[in-house]
Protein backbone atom coordinates (compact mmCIF):
# COMPACT_ATOMS: atom_id res chain seq x y z
CA UNK A 1 0.00 0.00 0.00
CA UNK A 2 2.83 2.10 0.94
CA UNK A 3 4.50 1.54 -2.42
CA UNK A 4 1.62 2.15 -4.45
CA UNK A 5 1.16 5.44 -2.54
CA UNK A 6 4.35 6.50 -3.41
CA UNK A 7 4.15 5.82 -7.30
CA UNK A 8 0.79 8.04 -6.99
CA UNK A 9 3.05 10.57 -5.23
CA UNK A 10 5.76 10.70 -7.99
CA UNK A 11 3.70 10.36 -11.09
CA UNK A 12 1.95 13.38 -9.88
CA UNK A 13 4.74 15.53 -8.99
CA UNK A 14 6.11 14.61 -12.21
CA UNK A 15 3.37 15.69 -14.34
CA UNK A 16 3.17 19.03 -11.83
CA UNK A 17 7.38 19.59 -12.87
CA UNK A 18 6.82 18.43 -16.81
CA UNK A 19 3.95 21.11 -17.40
CA UNK A 20 6.47 23.75 -15.48
CA UNK A 21 9.55 23.11 -17.67
CA UNK A 22 6.69 23.46 -20.89
CA UNK A 23 5.39 26.72 -19.35
CA UNK A 24 7.54 29.62 -21.41
CA UNK A 25 11.01 30.53 -18.92
CA UNK A 26 9.96 34.03 -18.19
CA UNK A 27 6.19 35.41 -19.24
CA UNK A 28 4.45 39.02 -19.55
CA UNK A 29 1.90 40.15 -17.45
CA UNK A 30 0.31 43.12 -18.44
CA UNK A 31 -1.93 44.49 -15.80
CA UNK A 32 -4.95 46.64 -17.07
CA UNK A 33 -6.43 48.94 -14.82
CA UNK A 34 -10.42 49.29 -14.36
CA UNK A 35 -11.40 52.42 -13.48
CA UNK A 36 -14.86 51.89 -12.81
CA UNK A 37 -17.32 48.84 -11.00
CA UNK A 38 -18.42 48.17 -14.55
CA UNK A 39 -15.04 47.38 -15.49
CA UNK A 40 -14.51 50.10 -17.98
CA UNK A 41 -10.46 50.59 -18.64
CA UNK A 42 -8.30 53.86 -18.62
CA UNK A 43 -6.28 52.45 -21.30
CA UNK A 44 -3.39 52.49 -19.56
CA UNK A 45 -1.03 49.21 -18.89
CA UNK A 46 2.25 48.51 -16.54
CA UNK A 47 4.17 45.36 -17.62
CA UNK A 48 6.30 43.08 -15.87
CA UNK A 49 7.77 40.06 -16.32
CA UNK A 50 8.13 37.34 -14.03
CA UNK A 51 8.89 33.75 -14.16
CA UNK A 52 5.93 31.53 -14.65
CA UNK A 53 7.32 28.07 -13.27
CA UNK A 54 7.99 30.08 -9.81
CA UNK A 55 4.32 31.40 -9.48
CA UNK A 56 3.08 28.01 -10.82
CA UNK A 57 4.72 26.50 -7.92
CA UNK A 58 3.79 29.08 -5.51
CA UNK A 59 0.06 29.28 -6.34
CA UNK A 60 -2.45 27.01 -7.73
CA UNK A 61 -4.00 29.57 -9.26
CA UNK A 62 -0.65 30.48 -11.44
CA UNK A 63 -0.34 26.55 -11.79
CA UNK A 64 -3.72 26.04 -13.29
CA UNK A 65 -3.46 29.43 -15.41
CA UNK A 66 0.05 28.71 -16.97
CA UNK A 67 -0.85 24.83 -17.17
CA UNK A 68 -1.20 22.58 -20.34
CA UNK A 69 -4.60 22.77 -22.27
CA UNK A 70 -5.72 26.32 -20.80
CA UNK A 71 -5.26 29.44 -23.08
CA UNK A 72 -2.70 31.19 -21.69
CA UNK A 73 -0.46 28.07 -21.29
CA UNK A 74 0.10 28.79 -25.25
CA UNK A 75 0.83 32.47 -25.07
CA UNK A 76 3.96 34.34 -24.16
CA UNK A 77 2.09 36.97 -22.40
CA UNK A 78 -1.21 37.20 -20.14
CA UNK A 79 -3.15 40.13 -19.54
CA UNK A 80 -4.75 40.61 -15.84
CA UNK A 81 -7.38 43.14 -15.41
CA UNK A 82 -7.96 44.84 -12.14
CA UNK A 83 -9.34 47.71 -10.26
CA UNK A 84 -7.07 50.54 -9.92
CA UNK A 85 -7.41 50.36 -5.99
CA UNK A 86 -6.25 46.70 -6.61
CA UNK A 87 -2.99 47.50 -7.83
CA UNK A 88 -0.97 47.78 -4.75
CA UNK A 89 -2.41 44.75 -3.01
CA UNK A 90 -1.62 42.68 -6.10
CA UNK A 91 2.18 44.37 -6.43
CA UNK A 92 2.94 43.09 -3.00
CA UNK A 93 1.18 39.77 -3.54
CA UNK A 94 3.13 38.78 -6.47
CA UNK A 95 6.43 40.42 -5.07
CA UNK A 96 6.15 37.86 -1.78
CA UNK A 97 5.20 35.11 -3.62
CA UNK A 98 7.77 35.71 -6.48
CA UNK A 99 10.84 36.23 -3.15
CA UNK A 100 8.93 35.43 -0.34
CA UNK A 101 9.38 38.99 1.05
CA UNK A 102 6.83 42.41 1.28
CA UNK A 103 7.94 45.45 0.30
CA UNK A 104 9.64 47.62 3.02
CA UNK A 105 6.35 49.69 3.50
CA UNK A 106 5.24 48.93 7.03
CA UNK A 107 1.27 47.24 7.40
CA UNK A 108 -1.17 49.95 7.38
CA UNK A 109 -4.79 49.57 7.65
CA UNK A 110 -5.46 50.24 4.06
CA UNK A 111 -3.36 47.44 2.62
CA UNK A 112 -4.19 44.99 4.91
CA UNK A 113 -8.07 45.32 4.29
CA UNK A 114 -6.47 45.30 0.21
CA UNK A 115 -4.80 42.06 1.08
CA UNK A 116 -7.96 40.41 2.44
CA UNK A 117 -10.24 41.52 0.03
CA UNK A 118 -8.53 39.54 -2.43
CA UNK A 119 -10.38 36.97 -5.03
CA UNK A 120 -10.71 33.71 -2.68
CA UNK A 121 -8.55 32.10 -5.62
CA UNK A 122 -5.86 33.97 -4.45
CA UNK A 123 -6.60 34.00 -0.68
CA UNK A 124 -6.75 30.17 -0.62
CA UNK A 125 -3.36 29.59 -2.32
CA UNK A 126 -1.13 28.35 0.64
CA UNK A 127 2.07 30.78 -0.74
CA UNK A 128 0.06 33.59 0.26
CA UNK A 129 -1.04 32.69 3.69
CA UNK A 130 1.63 34.11 5.74
CA UNK A 131 0.63 37.41 4.41
CA UNK A 132 -2.90 36.80 5.03
CA UNK A 133 -2.15 35.81 8.29
CA UNK A 134 -0.32 39.02 8.61
CA UNK A 135 -2.68 40.93 7.85
CA UNK A 136 -5.32 39.36 10.14
CA UNK A 137 -2.82 39.89 12.93
CA UNK A 138 -1.78 43.61 12.33
CA UNK A 139 -5.81 44.30 12.13
CA UNK A 140 -6.84 42.67 15.36
CA UNK A 141 -3.50 44.32 17.16
CA UNK A 142 -4.23 47.70 15.74
CA UNK A 143 -8.22 47.44 17.03
CA UNK A 144 -7.66 45.59 20.44
CA UNK A 145 -9.92 47.59 22.45
CA UNK A 146 -13.21 47.80 20.80
CA UNK A 147 -14.38 50.38 23.41
CA UNK A 148 -11.68 52.66 22.29
CA UNK A 149 -11.76 51.98 18.57
CA UNK A 150 -15.78 51.83 18.45
CA UNK A 151 -16.32 54.00 15.67
CA UNK A 152 -13.07 52.75 13.21
CA UNK A 153 -14.35 49.25 13.76
CA UNK A 154 -17.90 49.84 13.12
CA UNK A 155 -16.57 51.16 10.06
CA UNK A 156 -14.53 48.33 8.81
CA UNK A 157 -15.76 46.06 6.01
CA UNK A 158 -16.71 42.19 6.81
CA UNK A 159 -13.48 41.07 6.44
CA UNK A 160 -12.16 43.78 8.55
CA UNK A 161 -14.75 42.70 11.35
CA UNK A 162 -14.19 39.12 10.92
CA UNK A 163 -10.17 39.68 11.60
CA UNK A 164 -10.54 41.57 14.62
CA UNK A 165 -13.49 39.43 16.26
CA UNK A 166 -11.83 36.13 15.87
CA UNK A 167 -9.01 37.32 17.97
CA UNK A 168 -8.49 35.79 21.49
CA UNK A 169 -7.03 39.22 22.75
CA UNK A 170 -9.89 41.14 22.13
CA UNK A 171 -10.16 43.43 24.70
CA UNK A 172 -13.96 44.00 25.35
CA UNK A 173 -16.27 43.63 28.87
CA UNK A 174 -17.84 40.51 28.09
CA UNK A 175 -18.87 38.09 25.02
CA UNK A 176 -22.37 39.78 25.02
CA UNK A 177 -20.73 43.13 24.15
CA UNK A 178 -19.14 41.30 20.82
CA UNK A 179 -22.84 39.87 20.16
CA UNK A 180 -23.83 43.94 21.02
CA UNK A 181 -21.08 45.37 18.76
CA UNK A 182 -21.83 42.15 15.64
CA UNK A 183 -25.90 43.29 15.89
CA UNK A 184 -24.76 46.96 15.75
CA UNK A 185 -22.61 46.61 12.72
CA UNK A 186 -24.84 44.31 10.67
CA UNK A 187 -27.61 47.06 10.89
CA UNK A 188 -25.26 49.47 9.68
CA UNK A 189 -23.97 48.08 6.90
CA UNK A 190 -26.98 46.06 5.37
CA UNK A 191 -30.29 47.63 6.66
CA UNK A 192 -32.34 45.04 4.87
CA UNK A 193 -33.38 42.10 8.03
CA UNK A 194 -32.93 39.31 5.03
CA UNK A 195 -29.30 40.46 3.97
CA UNK A 196 -28.82 40.80 7.28
CA UNK A 197 -30.33 37.19 8.01
CA UNK A 198 -27.97 36.02 5.49
CA UNK A 199 -24.77 37.62 6.35
CA UNK A 200 -24.78 36.41 10.46
CA UNK A 201 -25.88 32.71 9.11
CA UNK A 202 -22.87 32.68 7.25
CA UNK A 203 -20.08 34.63 8.41
CA UNK A 204 -20.91 36.43 11.58
CA UNK A 205 -22.42 33.94 14.06
CA UNK A 206 -19.16 32.53 13.42
CA UNK A 207 -17.67 35.33 15.59
CA UNK A 208 -19.30 35.45 18.94
CA UNK A 209 -18.32 32.67 21.53
CA UNK A 210 -22.22 31.89 22.97
CA UNK A 211 -20.61 29.89 25.82
CA UNK A 212 -19.31 32.69 27.32
CA UNK A 213 -22.44 34.98 27.74
CA UNK A 214 -24.75 34.52 30.40
CA UNK A 215 -27.87 32.45 30.58
CA UNK A 216 -29.94 35.54 30.38
CA UNK A 217 -28.30 37.28 27.46
CA UNK A 218 -28.60 33.85 25.94
CA UNK A 219 -32.55 34.09 26.58
CA UNK A 220 -32.76 37.66 25.13
CA UNK A 221 -31.20 36.35 21.90
CA UNK A 222 -33.40 33.21 21.43
CA UNK A 223 -36.08 35.51 21.20
CA UNK A 224 -34.37 38.09 18.87
CA UNK A 225 -36.37 38.02 15.68
CA UNK A 226 -33.60 39.43 13.21
CA UNK A 227 -31.76 35.98 12.92
CA UNK A 228 -33.22 33.03 11.65
CA UNK A 229 -35.01 31.26 14.86
CA UNK A 230 -33.34 27.49 13.52
CA UNK A 231 -29.39 28.77 13.68
CA UNK A 232 -30.26 30.61 17.31
CA UNK A 233 -31.80 27.70 18.67
CA UNK A 234 -28.92 25.82 17.74
CA UNK A 235 -26.49 28.02 18.79
CA UNK A 236 -27.82 28.08 21.92
CA UNK A 237 -28.25 24.78 22.44
CA UNK A 238 -24.69 23.99 22.15
CA UNK A 239 -23.82 27.10 24.43
CA UNK A 240 -25.74 25.76 27.17
CA UNK A 241 -24.15 22.27 26.43
CA UNK A 242 -20.68 23.63 26.56
CA UNK A 243 -21.54 25.62 29.81
CA UNK A 244 -22.77 22.20 31.64
CA UNK A 245 -19.41 20.30 30.25
CA UNK A 246 -15.84 20.07 32.69
CA UNK A 247 -13.16 21.76 31.23
CA UNK A 248 -11.73 18.85 29.78
CA UNK A 249 -14.63 17.56 27.34
CA UNK A 250 -15.71 20.98 26.29
CA UNK A 251 -13.54 20.85 22.81
CA UNK A 252 -15.67 17.74 21.23
CA UNK A 253 -17.24 19.12 18.49
CA UNK A 254 -21.37 19.07 18.88
CA UNK A 255 -22.14 19.28 14.75
CA UNK A 256 -19.91 18.49 11.49
CA UNK A 257 -17.66 21.81 12.07
CA UNK A 258 -13.77 21.30 11.86
CA UNK A 259 -12.36 21.08 15.82
CA UNK A 260 -10.32 23.84 15.22
CA UNK A 261 -13.06 25.79 14.78
CA UNK A 262 -15.04 24.24 17.26
CA UNK A 263 -12.11 25.08 20.28
CA UNK A 264 -11.61 29.14 18.78
CA UNK A 265 -15.11 29.56 19.16
CA UNK A 266 -15.05 28.25 23.12
CA UNK A 267 -11.24 30.10 23.87
CA UNK A 268 -12.08 32.66 26.60
CA UNK A 269 -11.18 36.36 25.28
CA UNK A 270 -9.28 38.64 27.32
CA UNK A 271 -12.26 39.70 29.11
CA UNK A 272 -12.56 42.85 31.04
CA UNK A 273 -14.98 41.76 33.10
CA UNK A 274 -14.68 38.06 34.51
CA UNK A 275 -17.21 35.48 33.70
CA UNK A 276 -19.13 33.78 36.58
CA UNK A 277 -21.94 30.66 36.85
CA UNK A 278 -24.50 31.51 38.41
CA UNK A 279 -27.36 29.74 39.66
CA UNK A 280 -30.35 31.45 40.53
CA UNK A 281 -33.42 30.56 42.92
CA UNK A 282 -36.44 32.67 43.80
CA UNK A 283 -38.08 29.99 46.43
CA UNK A 284 -37.95 29.82 49.30
CA UNK A 285 -35.72 32.60 48.69
CA UNK A 286 -34.54 34.89 46.71
CA UNK A 287 -30.82 33.26 46.00
CA UNK A 288 -27.67 33.35 43.97
CA UNK A 289 -24.79 31.02 43.94
CA UNK A 290 -22.11 32.79 42.34
CA UNK A 291 -19.15 30.87 40.82
CA UNK A 292 -15.55 32.77 40.06
CA UNK A 293 -12.72 31.49 38.85
CA UNK A 294 -9.45 33.48 38.66
CA UNK A 295 -6.44 32.40 37.01
CA UNK A 296 -2.81 32.98 39.09
CA UNK A 297 -1.80 35.78 36.38
CA UNK A 298 -4.78 37.50 37.42
CA UNK A 299 -4.35 37.72 40.81
CA UNK A 300 -0.78 38.68 40.30
CA UNK A 301 -1.65 41.76 38.69
CA UNK A 302 -3.89 42.74 41.21
CA UNK A 303 -0.45 43.81 43.51
CA UNK A 304 -0.07 46.44 45.02
CA UNK A 305 -3.65 47.45 44.52
CA UNK A 306 -5.85 46.59 42.58
CA UNK A 307 -9.10 44.98 41.29
CA UNK A 308 -11.17 42.56 38.99
CA UNK A 309 -14.85 42.54 38.74
CA UNK A 310 -17.09 39.85 37.50
CA UNK A 311 -19.72 40.10 34.89
CA UNK A 312 -22.67 41.53 36.13
CA UNK A 313 -25.52 38.89 37.17
CA UNK A 314 -29.13 39.69 38.91
CA UNK A 315 -30.29 39.09 42.68
CA UNK A 316 -33.37 40.63 44.13
CA UNK A 317 -34.16 42.24 40.50
CA UNK A 318 -30.47 44.37 41.03
CA UNK A 319 -27.79 44.01 39.37
CA UNK A 320 -24.59 42.75 41.16
CA UNK A 321 -21.52 41.95 40.70
CA UNK A 322 -18.03 40.32 42.69
CA UNK A 323 -14.81 42.55 42.71
CA UNK A 324 -11.81 40.43 44.02
CA UNK A 325 -9.09 43.08 45.74
CA UNK A 326 -5.61 43.15 46.60
CA UNK A 327 -6.41 45.58 49.64
CA UNK A 328 -3.73 47.27 52.04
CA UNK A 329 -4.04 47.24 55.86
CA UNK A 330 -3.79 50.68 57.06
CA UNK A 331 -2.56 49.73 60.72
CA UNK A 332 -0.34 46.48 60.13
CA UNK A 333 0.54 47.91 55.86
CA UNK A 334 0.26 44.34 55.18
CA UNK A 335 -1.94 43.36 52.70
CA UNK A 336 -4.52 40.88 51.70
CA UNK A 337 -6.44 38.73 49.11
CA UNK A 338 -10.39 40.61 49.51
CA UNK A 339 -13.88 39.75 47.98
CA UNK A 340 -16.52 42.09 47.49
CA UNK A 341 -20.52 42.42 46.47
CA UNK A 342 -20.88 45.18 44.49
CA UNK A 343 -24.21 46.82 43.41
CA UNK A 344 -25.24 48.56 40.47
CA UNK A 345 -27.08 51.66 40.12
CA UNK A 346 -29.06 52.78 42.74
CA UNK A 347 -32.39 51.51 44.18
CA UNK A 348 -35.53 53.57 45.69
CA UNK A 349 -35.69 50.30 48.46
CA UNK A 350 -33.26 49.00 50.42
CA UNK A 351 -31.95 45.48 50.05
CA UNK A 352 -30.27 43.36 52.71
CA UNK A 353 -28.27 40.34 51.63
CA UNK A 354 -26.74 37.60 53.14
CA UNK A 355 -23.37 37.07 52.05
CA UNK A 356 -21.11 33.33 51.90
CA UNK A 357 -18.06 33.47 50.46
CA UNK A 358 -16.19 30.41 49.99
CA UNK A 359 -12.79 28.60 48.47
CA UNK A 360 -11.80 25.15 47.45
CA UNK A 361 -8.41 24.03 48.39
CA UNK A 362 -8.03 20.37 47.16
CA UNK A 363 -9.36 19.27 44.04
CA UNK A 364 -11.41 16.37 45.65
CA UNK A 365 -13.08 18.90 47.98
CA UNK A 366 -15.83 21.05 47.87
CA UNK A 367 -16.14 24.35 48.82
CA UNK A 368 -15.24 25.91 52.68
CA UNK A 369 -16.76 29.06 53.86
CA UNK A 370 -14.34 31.78 54.37
CA UNK A 371 -16.58 34.75 55.78
CA UNK A 372 -20.20 35.07 56.72
CA UNK A 373 -22.01 38.50 56.84
CA UNK A 374 -25.26 40.60 56.21
CA UNK A 375 -24.98 44.18 54.29
CA UNK A 376 -27.83 46.38 53.18
CA UNK A 377 -27.37 47.66 49.88
CA UNK A 378 -29.32 50.75 48.53
CA UNK A 379 -27.26 51.29 45.09
CA UNK A 380 -23.14 52.10 44.31
CA UNK A 381 -22.30 50.10 47.75
CA UNK A 382 -19.37 47.95 48.39
CA UNK A 383 -19.71 45.17 51.18
CA UNK A 384 -17.68 42.25 51.59
CA UNK A 385 -13.78 40.58 53.14
CA UNK A 386 -10.73 42.12 53.63
CA UNK A 387 -8.68 39.18 54.27
CA UNK A 388 -10.71 36.14 52.65
CA UNK A 389 -8.13 33.40 53.67
CA UNK A 390 -6.61 35.35 56.95
CA UNK A 391 -3.18 35.27 55.32
CA UNK A 392 -0.77 38.05 53.96
CA UNK A 393 -0.99 38.33 50.56
CA UNK A 394 2.75 36.85 50.03
CA UNK A 395 1.70 33.33 51.82
CA UNK A 396 -1.80 33.32 49.71
CA UNK A 397 0.05 33.91 46.47
CA UNK A 398 3.02 31.34 47.42
CA UNK A 399 4.25 28.84 44.75
CA UNK A 400 2.49 26.06 47.60
CA UNK A 401 -0.05 27.76 48.27
CA UNK A 402 -3.32 25.57 48.19
CA UNK A 403 -5.30 28.61 47.33
CA UNK A 404 -4.55 27.86 43.65
CA UNK A 405 -5.65 24.19 42.15
CA UNK A 406 -3.68 23.99 38.95
CA UNK A 407 -3.47 27.65 38.71
CA UNK A 408 -7.03 28.31 39.59
CA UNK A 409 -8.24 30.22 42.31
CA UNK A 410 -12.14 28.72 42.57
CA UNK A 411 -14.84 31.17 44.46
CA UNK A 412 -17.77 31.09 45.15
CA UNK A 413 -20.61 33.45 46.69
CA UNK A 414 -24.06 32.14 48.07
CA UNK A 415 -25.96 35.37 48.07
CA UNK A 416 -29.48 35.52 49.71
CA UNK A 417 -32.25 38.32 50.28
CA UNK A 418 -33.30 38.83 53.46
CA UNK A 419 -37.10 39.60 54.43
Amino acid sequence: MVEAWVRIKMRKLWRQLKDCLQMPELMRIDLGRSITEHGLFDGSVETIRISAAILAARSPFFYKLFSIGMLESDQRHVTLRIHSSEEAALMDLLNFMYSNTLTDLPMTRESALRYLGLPSTVLNAAAVQPLIEAAKQFLAGLYKDITKFHDDILNLPLVGIEAVLSSDDLQVDSEYAVFDFVLKWARAHYPKLEERREVFGSRLHCLIRFPFMTCKKLAMFLFCKEFDRELVRKLVLGALFLKAQAPAYRWRPLAPESADFVCRRIVERAYKLRPVKVVEFQLPRQQSIVYLDLKREECTHLFPVDSVRSQAFYLGGQVFYLSAECRKDQQSSLRFFGLFLGMHGTTSESLSVEMEFSARSKPTEDYMRKYRGIATFTGGDVFGCQNLSNIPWTTFMADKSPNFINGILHLRAVLTVKQ
